[in-house]
């Protein structure tokens, strides 16, 4: 399954055959691109942002790799919703906590993802995360909560993670040990905001519609984030930072013309498993950069 358009070749990849765009950019630069060739991409736009992050050649378990990973153009929906602590607690991995919005409820986030310019090729993604306690944190759930959302910084879990393309599963699974698979997805912000995933055998999943919100256009490097995702590799506790750049976005509190429906697959029944209630945000990205780095190696605070 993949939603490149054109030719396709088979690359080579953590010991895996994977099919790539011919032409395309991992095609072409491996994951280590000649920045001036991207800057005359007119599908590019401006790429000043990620001539200040230098490559690196790092080990990964599936051996050397290029890192970070460069997103020149991106977009999501993210619904935040709600979800009762006991069911999260139930899910989480000790000494995982999550991290309370009220009195007995945590927060569950569901993204859909589109990367229509980036270093392995147009794909599409979505996300079920349980929004968690920074490791080592203390103090009230409430101020931390306050600091995240001040900073634009949170941390996760990641619980699911389907992709549409190949290279981009293999790179999840073999790079990061996350729970990728390939489905049918897809994301659209026009006039209305429409998202849906499907399950494995083709069949409806999720589907999310939402009127299209107010964009707000802020100048580049001006509304920057980082979230981190902690989870395991090879049974040792990792972070990986996903930094963003942030240039047109939306945001609406307790929204209630957001239709999310469940069809039966995988993510219905997880998102179903997890008791998430009412949708508290609704945050739509029209245009961001985004790059990901590497899992890193940590001690989880208490665990030694």
């Amino acid at each position: 399954m993949t939603n490149m358009d054109g030719c396709t070749i088979d690359v080579e990849f953590g010991g895996h055959k994977v099919p790539v765009l011919a032409g395309g950019y991992y095609d072409r630069f491996r994951s280590n691109p000649d920045l001036d060739a991207i800057a005359r991409d007119p599908a590019a736009g401006n790429i000043d942002f990620f001539r200040r992050i230098p490559k690196q050649k790092i080990e990964s378990r599936i051996g050397p790799v290029w890192a970070p990973n460069f997103y020149y153009r991106s977009s999501s929906v993210q619904l935040l919703m709600s979800a009762p602590v006991s069911r999260l607690k139930a899910i989480l991995p000790e000494p995982l906590e999550p991290l309370r919005a009220c009195p007995g409820y945590g927060l569950v986030a569901l993204t859909f993802f589109s990367y229509a310019v980036c270093d392995n090729d147009p794909y599409d993604e979505a996300s079920i995360a349980i929004v968690i306690r920074r490791p080592g944190a203390c103090g009230p759930h409430a101020l931390e909560l306050a600091a995240a959302i001040r900073r634009r910084s949170f941390h996760a879990h990641v619980l699911a993670l389907p992709v549409t393309t190949e290279i981009a599963r293999v790179r999840g699974v073999e790079c990061y040990q996350l729970p990728k698979w390939l489905a049918g997805i897809s994301v659209t912000i026009g006039a209305e905001v429409r998202a849906a995933t499907q399950a494995p055998d083709g069949t409806p999943d999720l589907t999310l519609r939402a009127p299209a919100p107010d964009f707000v256009d802020v100048p580049s490097q001006s509304h920057m984030g980082a979230n981190t995702m902690i989870h395991q590799i090879d049974g040792r506790w990792h972070r990986t930072t996903v930094r963003s750049n942030t240039l047109s976005f939306a945001q609406r509190m307790l929204p209630r013309d957001v239709t999310l429906s469940r069809h039966g697959g995988p993510m219905s029944d997880l998102l179903g498993g997890l008791g998430v209630a009412r949708p508290l945000r609704l945050d739509v990205v029209r245009d961001a950069q985004l790059v990901l780095n590497m899992p890193e190696p940590f001690t989880m605070p208490g665990s030694g």
